[in-house]
């Protein structure tokens, strides 16, 4: 289904893509997540994201994770969640996210694919979560309507304040002179949610930067983002080095209790 917000986020995703003229002279695809970033630390740090989801799991319960990576969302509510469910489309991430239930003693299931696509063969949770997973969602009504149903108490959603890729802007203005977009934004998802007749809260609050600590790394990987050749990848080094490296993430959760 679509409606007016919906179809706004939408135009307002469209913006993001790279030009077919840069993606067509692009020596490799631009389109990667590395696995070793999505790995989760021994301890995780709490948030408010966290605490959204496990303030309503009573001892035993379970949590569905979509987007799931290596498990952060999930496992940050180990206990009182004693089934963790994980849904990516990349299997490397579900091997790890299996091995981290395994390593914490949890049961786990997990399911490869793209949400929506994959919700008819999903269990119900008592909470749905999907972590920095809405700015890549083009149909964004189906994948709302499809975790709604999928969450017996509440749905949390996490996602930056801004569009992850806003971070690059610099990078895309030095190297191809092109500005990027700025939008869509929290806001605009909770306007999707309001017509869909489902009412949101939306809490902001700061994390810390997860990214490449490593500055050969960072650019390694900026520079495949910026569908730049090999040989290009000193000149990304040293546009980095010179600019100023952010610790705080400004973040949003927004949350609701399912009816």
């Amino acid at each position: 289904m679509h409606n007016k917000s919906g179809t706004a986020w939408r135009e307002e995703m469209s913006l993001w893509a790279i030009p077919k003229e840069i993606l067509d002279q692009a020596p490799e695809s631009p389109w990667i997540h590395p696995p070793a970033m999505f790995q989760i630390p021994d301890q995780i740090e709490d948030s408010i994201s966290h605490q959204r989801a496990r303030e309503v799991i009573s001892a035993g319960g379970s949590i569905l994770d979509i987007g799931c990576g290596g498990g952060i969302a999930a496992f940050a509510v180990t206990p009182p969640a004693a089934l963790v469910i994980g849904i990516d489309h990349q299997s490397e991430m579900l091997e790890m996210f299996s091995e981290n239930a395994k390593v914490r003693g949890v049961t786990s299931q997990v399911f490869e694919g793209f949400w929506p696509q994959v919700a008819a063969q999903v269990p119900v949770a008592d909470v749905a979560v999907a972590h920095h997973v809405m700015y890549n969602v083009q149909e964004v009504e189906d994948f709302l309507l499809a975790i709604n149903a999928h969450a017996k108490k509440r749905v949390v959603l996490e996602l930056p304040q801004r569009h992850p890729l806003s971070a690059a802007t610099p990078l895309w203005k030095h190297f191809w002179g092109i500005d990027r977009p700025t939008g869509p934004t929290p806001i605009d998802l909770i306007e999707v949610l309001a017509e869909l007749g489902i009412k949101a809260n939306l809490e902001l609050w700061d994390g810390q930067m997860r990214q490449e600590t490593d500055l050969k790394m960072q650019a390694h990987y900026s520079r495949i983002r910026l569908c730049l050749p090999a040989e290009r990848e000193g000149e990304v080094v040293e546009f980095l080095r010179e600019q100023p490296r952010e610790q705080i993430r400004n973040l949003a959760t927004i949350w609701w209790d399912v009816k």
